[in-house]
């Protein structure tokens, strides 16, 4: 395991240790949608160096997703924190 792929796992489990039992719950529900609704924000937790995004009408692999909408505003505005704290380095061409 590579220490940016460590980094990684280490930033995604940060977060989820920060839901709720209620919030798992609802982001747990979320994953069983198809996709986001257009303009809806959400973390890829599977490629964090992308920050905090928006639904765009694409399908997105919603199992690897943390819906704004699946949290209290408290949490998200914790998990932004987190995700925007981690200098995640982007590949060099």
């Amino acid at each position: 395991m590579t220490n940016e792929h460590r980094t990684e796992m280490i930033s995604r489990d940060a977060i989820l240790k920060m839901l709720s039992k209620d919030e798992i719950g609802s982001v747990s529900t979320a994953e069983t949608a198809l996709k986001l609704p257009k303009g809806d924000e959400y973390i890829d937790l599977a490629r964090l160096d992308r920050g905090v995004q928006r639904a765009g009408g694409t399908t997105v692999v919603m199992g690897h997703i943390l819906s704004r909408k699946s949290v209290h505003k408290e949490t998200w505005a914790k998990i932004v924190v987190e995700v925007t704290a981690h200098d995640h380095p982007k590949a060099q061409s």
